[in-house]
C-alpha cells in the first residue's frame, strides 16, 4: 500500500500496519509532533488505524487546533477513568472535546469544588504513569457485552443507536475502556496544563425529560503556559461578565422567591432599559414609519390554535388551566404576532393601505428550561420590541430589506455591529412535522432571503432546522464573553400565516390577495441586550446610555449649594445627574466616582463657585480642565444628542 504523507514524502508498507508504523517507517521524528492525521476529504482520524488502501493523508501537528482538541479529547477519557477510581458507582455516558476544553457528563451526584481537586490529583497520577492507549474494532455484540457486563446502560443506548453499517471501536488505558470513535494521542506524556473548571448539571441527550446528569467541565493544553494564559482569560471574562458587574453595579438582582429566569431591574437598570426603550419607539414611529400597538399580555388557546403555536409550541408556554376540565384555557403570549393580525383584521384593507408596519413594546413570557436560566440573557419574562409588517408580495423585498437596515442601524448606535454575524435560518426538509407549508413555499422563501443578503453584501451562514415553523428567517446573533452564541435581533419571512387567520387586502381589480407578513426586531429583547452591552463595554457605557452621566462634587460641605445649584442646572438641561454632598473627601469621592463608572465629574470649589464654572473629569479626557458651566452642559447634551461612543482614557506610560 502506497502512504502519502503531505510535505513529508511517501512510503510503501504491507496492508494492515498502523499508521504509526507507517510514519516510523517514513520518519520516526515525525511522531513527536503529529497526534492524528487528516485523509483526502479533511476528516481527522487516529494514528492507531491500519493501512488497508493507497491513501494521501496530512498529518495532525501539535500547534494546531485540531490537535488540541484530540489532546482534549483524551484528558476527557483521563477525567472518567479518575472519577470512577474515585467514585465507583459513577457511570459514564459521554465526554467530548470542545472549542475551549471538554466535559464528561456523568450519572452522579453533583461534584463538588473538593471533588474536582481530587480528581484533578488524581488525573495527574494516571497522565505520570503514561498509560499505553489503545484502540480496538469490535463487534456490535462485543461492545455490547463488554459495556453491558459493568452496567454501563448508557453506553449500552449509545451501541444500539450506532448506524449497522458503522465501524465500532473502544478505547482503553489501565482499566478505563470507552465506547469512542477517537482520535486520541499516542502518548499521555502530551498533556502539560490541564484544569478542570467547573461542574453543573445536564440532561442525557440534552432532553429534559430524561436523567438529569452531573456535567464536569475542563480545558487542557500542550504546555503549561497555555493553559495559565487561558486561565488568565478566564478571569479577564469573569470581569466582564454581565451577571458579575451587573450585580456589582446595581442593574439587577435575581431572589430564589421570585423565581429562576424572573430578574428584577434595580433603578440603574431601569432607567437604561427606559433609555433604550424610548429611543427605539421614537426611531420607529418617527423615522421608520411604524404604527404603535398596544395588545394583551395573555389570549384564550384558541388564538394560538390558528396559527399552529398551539400545536408546535405549547410546551414552551405558561398555561393557565387544563384543557381537559375548564371551558377555557388561557396562555400567557410568548410572541405578539396573532394579535396584531386581529389589529390588522379590525378594518378592511386595500392594496394602497400597504405596507402596515405595526410596533409594539412587547412583555412575552416562555417556559424556558431551569437548566438554560442565566442571568439577563435567559430569562421567562422578557420584553422585545417587536415588529409585524403586512406588505404586498410585490413589497416584500424591499420592505425586508428595510428591516435589516433598521436592525444595522440600531446595531451601529450601540456600537455592536462589528460583534455580530448573519444566519439564514431554513427549515429541516427531513423533518416536516415540524412545520407548516409545502416545500417549494419553503424554497422560494429561503433563495428569496438569499439573493436579499447576498445583493446586500452581507456574509451570512446558513442553519438547517432553525426556522420558525412557519417561515425563514436572519437571525443575528452575538456571543457572551463565554462564546456561547444568543440570537440578538430576527427578520422572519412569513408567506403563511395570513391563510391561518384569513388575512387579506383588496387588490387594484377589487379581487382579495393573501398578503405577505415579516415578523421582526429592530433590537431584539431588552434584557439580552442590556447584557450584551454590559459585557462590550464592561459598565462603562457610552454616556447617552448611562443611568448616571454627571457626578458633582463639592470638596466640602462649604460648596454643597454651589454643587446643588449646578445639579439643578444639568438636571433642567435633561443630564442625568447627582451631588455628593457628603462630608468626605474629596480624593475618596473621586474614587468611588471611578467605581461607579460614571462618565463625567464635576468639581466645585470656592474658585468654580465664584467664576460659576466647573472642573471636569472624565473618563474620556481625565482632567479635562476648568470649563463654564454653560459650556460643559452644551457640550455634553450634544455628545447625548448625538449617542457618541467616545474611547476610554489611558493615563500615559511614566
Amino acid at each position: 500500500m502506497l502512504v502519502k504523507v503531505k510535505n513529508h514524502g511517501e512510503i510503501q508498507v504491507e496492508a494492515g500496519v498502523s499508521f504509526i508504523d507507517a510514519i516510523k517507517a517514513l520518519d520516526a521524528n515525525l511522531l513527536n509532533v503529529a497526534v492524528a492525521a487528516k485523509d483526502a476529504n479533511g476528516q481527522v482520524f487516529d494514528l492507531r488505524t491500519s493501512v488497508d488502501t493507497d491513501c494521501e493523508i496530512e498529518l495532525v501537528e501539535i500547534g494546531s487546533e485540531e490537535a488540541l482538541h484530540v489532546l482534549r479529547h483524551t484528558t476527557a477519557h483521563i477525567m472518567a477513568e479518575a472519577v470512577q477510581n474515585l467514585f465507583p458507582e459513577a457511570k459514564v455516558t459521554i465526554g467530548p472535546a470542545t472549542q475551549n476544553g471538554f466535559f464528561y457528563d456523568f450519572d452522579y451526584r453533583p461534584f463538588s469544588r473538593e471533588d474536582l481537586d481530587a480528581i484533578e490529583k488524581e488525573m495527574k497520577s494516571i497522565i505520570k504513569k503514561c498509560p499505553r492507549i489503545e484502540r480496538r474494532v469490535v463487534t456490535r455484540d462485543e461492545a455490547h457485552e463488554f459495556f453491558a457486563q459493568r452496567g454501563e446502560t448508557y453506553k449500552l443506548e449509545l451501541i444500539d443507536a450506532i448506524d449497522a453499517d458503522k465501524t465500532i471501536t473502544l478505547y482503553s488505558q489501565n482499566n478505563f475502556t470507552d465506547l469512542c470513535t477517537g482520535p486520541h494521542i499516542l502518548s499521555t506524556k502530551l498533556i502539560k496544563g490541564f484544569k478542570l473548571l467547573s461542574s453543573s448539571t445536564a440532561y442525557w441527550r440534552a432532553d429534559k425529560n430524561n436523567a438529569t446528569l452531573s456535567r464536569i467541565h475542563g480545558t487542557a493544553f500542550f504546555t503549561k503556559e497555555d493553559m495559565e494564559a487561558y486561565l488568565q482569560h478566564l478571569e479577564d471574562i469573569k470581569n466582564r461578565d454581565h451577571n458579575k458587574i451587573g450585580r456589582e453595579m446595581g442593574i439587577f438582582t435575581t431572589v430564589d422567591v421570585i423565581g429562576q429566569g424572573l430578574p428584577l431591574l434595580m433603578p440603574k437598570g431601569a432607567k437604561i432599559v427606559q433609555t433604550l426603550q424610548r429611543w427605539i419607539e421614537d426611531l420607529e414611529d418617527n423615522q421608520w414609519g411604524y404604527t404603535r400597538t398596544k395588545t394583551p399580555l395573555f389570549a384564550k388557546s384558541d388564538l394560538y390554535k390558528i396559527s399552529g403555536h398551539w400545536d408546535h409550541y405549547k410546551d414552551g408556554m405558561f398555561v393557565m388551566g387544563n384543557e381537559a376540565e375548564d371551558p377555557e384555557v388561557f396562555a400567557l403570549r410568548p410572541m405578539t404576532c396573532p394579535f396584531q393580525y386581529f389589529v390588522y383584521k379590525a378594518t378592511q384593507k386595500s392594496y394602497r393601505d400597504l405596507p402596515c408596519r405595526y410596533s409594539e413594546t412587547s412583555t412575552l413570557f416562555r417556559n424556558e428550561d431551569s437548566g438554560e436560566m442565566h442571568g439577563l440573557t435567559r430569562v421567562r419574562q422578557f420584553t422585545i420590541s417587536e415588529g409585524h409588517l403586512i406588505v404586498r408580495p410585490d413589497q416584500m423585498v424591499e420592505e425586508f430589506k428595510g428591516c435589516i437596515a433598521l436592525a444595522q442601524h440600531v446595531l451601529q448606535t450601540l456600537g455592536l455591529e462589528e460583534d455580530v454575524t448573519y444566519h439564514l435560518s431554513k427549515w429541516d426538509p427531513n423533518n416536516r412535522k415540524k412545520y407548516i407549508g409545502e416545500p417549494e413555499v419553503w424554497e422560494q422563501t429561503e433563495a428569496a432571503i438569499r439573493q436579499i443578503l447576498s445583493e446586500l453584501n452581507i456574509p451570512f451562514t446558513e442553519d438547517v432546522g432553525e426556522a420558525a415553523f412557519y417561515g425563514p428567517k436572519v437571525d443575528i446573533n452575538a456571543k457572551n464573553v463565554y462564546g456561547k452564541e444568543d440570537t440578538m435581533i430576527t427578520v422572519q419571512w412569513d408567506a403563511l400565516l395570513s391563510y391561518q387567520y384569513d388575512m387579506y387586502y383588496i387588490d387594484q381589480n377589487g379581487e382579495k390577495v393573501r398578503p405577505y407578513i415579516i415578523h421582526r426586531t429592530s433590537m431584539g429583547c431588552y434584557e439580552r441586550t442590556l447584557a450584551w452591552l454590559i459585557e462590550k463595554y464592561a459598565g462603562k457605557f457610552p454616556t447617552w446610555l448611562c443611568p448616571e452621566q454627571v457626578r458633582v462634587l463639592p470638596i466640602s460641605e462649604k460648596f454643597n449649594e454651589y454643587g446643588t445649584q449646578v445639579l439643578a442646572e444639568l438636571q433642567r438641561n435633561g443630564i442625568l445627574a447627582t451631588c455628593d454632598d457628603r462630608s468626605e473627601k474629596i480624593g475618596k469621592k473621586i474614587a468611588e466616582s471611578r467605581n461607579d463608572r460614571v462618565p463625567y465629574m464635576l468639581v466645585v470649589g470656592q474658585k468654580e463657585e465664584e467664576d460659576k464654572t466647573v472642573a471636569v473629569r472624565s473618563r474620556y479626557d481625565g482632567d479635562a480642565g476648568v470649563k463654564p458651566l454653560a459650556t460643559f452642559i452644551s457640550e455634553i447634551c450634544e455628545e447625548i444628542r448625538t449617542k457618541a461612543i467616545r474611547p476610554e482614557y489611558k493615563e500615559p506610560a511614566k
